[in-house]
Formats: structure tokens, C-alpha cells, sequence
């Protein structure tokens, strides 16, 4: 997690602590060939130079951000899991289990759709 050793260690609650690097290591592991970077001070996973998933944390959630078009890719089932989003954050509650299937359906779909994509960001 050397990467983002210094994003973790700044969030101040171990159970949000804990939760954030949880889940950065489940898509380390399951995904080893994507790029961990720190942007604008936010933990995220790039592939040949494309945004494919950055998280952000608050007070209540941890905020996941795939970018607009794939949140309407998954957005029923954002809403089965439970989680409150708009056009570009999912928002997980702390006290709710993060739904792994989801978070690999949206990766999955970036790294897909975004295969021949030479910018950050979709255009």
C-alpha cells in the first residue's frame, strides 16, 4: 500500500482507516495490473494512463467514483446494493458492506470501455 500509505494514515477513525485500505487492497490484489496513483489527494487506479476508479472518504461514507458513465452503466445495481449516488460518486456508508461484485462489475467495465482510451478521462 506504499502508495497510499500516507492517504491512510491521514484519516483520523481506524474503522474508516481500515475499511479504505480494505478495499484498496481487495483491487490491488484482484487487479495487479492497474496503476495505484495518488491525484488531487485521492487514492486511484489507472490503466495505461486512463482513470479507471478513484475513492475519496467523508464523515459518513467512503465515496467511490468510476465517472458518470458508468455509474448509469450500474446504476440498478447501485440502488439494489443500497448505496446513495449521484452523476459522479457512489457514496458507501460506513456502517453498510461494501458490495465487492459491484466495484468489480464498474472496474471491469472501465477496463473494458476504456481499452483504446488515450485520455485520464472519457471525452
Amino acid at each position: 500500500m506504499d502508495v497510499f500509505a500516507e492517504f491512510l494514515a491521514g484519516i483520523d477513525d481506524p474503522f474508516h482507516r481500515e475499511r479504505t485500505e480494505e478495499v484498496l487492497t481487495w483491487i490491488t490484489d484482484k487487479y495487479p495490473n492497474l496503476k495505484k496513483e495518488m491525484k488531487w489527494n485521492q487514492p486511484m487506479f489507472t490503466d495505461h494512463g486512463t482513470y479507471i476508479i478513484g475513492f475519496s472518504v467523508s464523515k459518513k461514507h467512503l465515496a467511490v467514483a468510476p465517472e458518470s458513465v458508468t455509474i448509469t452503466h450500474v446504476e440498478d445495481d447501485i440502488v439494489k446494493a443500497g448505496y446513495d449516488y449521484t452523476k459522479e460518486i457512489i457514496r458507501i456508508p460506513w456502517k453498510s458492506s461494501v458490495d465487492y461484485t459491484l466495484l468489480e462489475k464498474m472496474i471491469e467495465f472501465n477496463i473494458k470501455d476504456k481499452a483504446n482510451c488515450t485520455t485520464l478521462w472519457r471525452k
